[in-house]
């Protein structure tokens, strides 16, 4: 039995294989989507990180009495803005709140121009000494700021600054940790061809900084700025030494003062620190997506 083999002709096309389609999440530039596992795990990060906040909130609107039962209440009381306005009268906020901003904002602003600055001069100037300079930067972020409060008193009651709103704003206008953050980040983001196209073309050193270093920094900038102001508005140690109550407060100076007594009044105190929380929330509310893109901006361009 003879079998017969039929040849294809020679003008056929073959067929080609048959592609499995991936799915759209495997695809080059498509999206990601987390299974129910990761948004729980969300979840529960988002409901840890929420509930300092919501327990202060919790417990200005109770008294003293509800808070020292067993178990402690997990819902608001009645008495959330009453306390909020004994507070506001009490720690006398609306002027700790201007002082603090005042504070804040000429702090984070020459902190981030200066940190900027010095960081693109240790991450692409040659000069000798710049690695010695370095060190001695970094060197000074591991001494503890407590050893430094005794000589900058006596200094600032030499220049008869004692509760004068300078007398915090000047120890708080440098940074190492914003000199070393910008440098660390313009080593990478900033390539060194731009910087030798603008000398061709005769720019300064200055102009090369506010037309190229600023620009490309403005990602780290924002943050910075951020970091540096969260950072001064949360400030303690030194305004409680410098300032009082009764003259020119912080946020934190006005808080301390409250609920003194035999008795202190923890419900007092929990709205205190509530008002003086609202501010940073409200600016990261309204800053936070644009300082978020511009860090995965950076990230993207370097």
């Amino acid at each position: 039995m003879t079998t017969t083999v039929t040849k294809p002709p020679a003008d056929a096309v073959p067929t080609p294989p048959k592609r499995t389609r991936r799915p759209k999440s495997a695809r080059a530039g498509g999206q990601l989507h987390a299974g129910p596992i990761a948004y729980v795990i969300l979840a529960l990060f988002t409901l840890g990180s929420l509930f300092p906040l919501v327990w202060t909130a919790i417990a200005a609107s109770r008294d003293n009495g509800r808070l020292a039962q067993s178990p402690p209440p997990l819902w608001f009381g009645s008495g959330l803005f009453d306390k909020l306005e004994i507070a506001w009268k009490e720690a006398n906020l609306g002027e700790a709140f201007l002082n603090t901003t005042i504070v804040a904002g000429i702090s984070a602003v020459t902190i981030v121009v200066l940190s900027t600055v010095a960081g693109f001069a240790f991450a692409k100037l040659r000069f000798k000494g710049r690695n010695a300079l370095m060190l001695v930067v970094i060197g000074t972020m591991m001494v503890p700021p407590q050893l430094s409060v005794i000589p900058l008193y006596m200094m600032v009651a030499k220049l008869d600054w004692t509760d004068q709103l300078q007398a915090v704003i000047f120890p708080s206008l440098v940074s190492a940790f914003g000199v070393f953050f910008m440098r660390q980040y313009l080593i990478q983001a900033l390539p060194n061809e731009i910087i030798e196209a603008a000398r061709v073309d005769g720019a300064s050193s200055w102009r090369v900084v506010w037309h190229v270093v600023f620009p490309t920094a403005r990602p780290a900038m924002a943050v910075l700025g951020m970091l540096m102001f969260v950072q001064t508005w949360n400030d303690f140690l030194w305004p409680f030494l410098a300032l009082t109550q009764m003259g020119n407060p912080t946020v934190q100076v006005a808080i301390a003062g409250l609920g003194r007594g035999y008795t202190p009044d923890q419900s007092l105190i929990m709205a205190g620190a509530l008002l003086g929380t609202l501010p940073l929330l409200l600016v990261f509310a309204i800053f936070g997506k644009q300082i978020v893109g511009g860090i995965m901006q950076g990230a993207v361009k370097g």
